[in-house]
């Protein structure tokens, strides 16, 4: 096995409890996730509470969207603890958090994902690394969540 961290931050010129709000309400999703528009025809199921500790999430879409599911598992006005399970196209699972930072009228938001990699995994992080595959994701992902903030 082979462990990984991937982590992004950027300053958003919002107050910390909207940019919570779009974080921890997992349908808000749709408004900023990098991977919003991988399949069209992308199947969501959305359980539990509408925001906040037990909201969970779960998708399956064609091969770029694969299958998987998210729930909150940790909410605090610091931070969001989210339980990422991807079910294709390959198995793993991810802890995510998103820590946010008061700076004056600004929020700085650092997204950091990080896990085991087994089996081809860990064969494939050998040539791509985690960072490498989806550190471009987490950045857009990050300038899209600043630009719904902002707006």
């Amino acid at each position: 096995m082979s462990s990984y961290t991937v982590s992004r931050s950027t300053t958003i010129d919002a107050d910390r409890a909207a940019v919570h709000a779009l974080v921890v309400d997992l349908q808000a999703w749709q408004a900023w996730s990098p991977w919003e528009g991988l399949d069209d025809d992308l199947q969501r199921t959305y359980t539990g509470p509408e925001a906040g500790v037990g909201a969970h999430y779960a998708w399956s879409g064609n091969r770029k969207a694969g299958r998987g599911s998210m729930e909150v598992v940790r909410s605090t006005p610091e931070e969001v603890g989210i339980r990422l399970e991807f079910l294709k196209p390959f198995r793993s699972t991810s802890d995510v958090v998103f820590t946010l930072v008061p700076r004056g009228e600004a929020t700085e938001v650092t997204w950091t994902m990080s896990g085991e990699q087994t089996g081809v995994a860990t064969v494939f992080a050998k040539v791509v690394p985690m960072d490498k595959l989806i550190g471009k994701d987490f950045e857009r992902g990050l300038a899209q969540l600043k630009a719904t903030a902002e707006a």
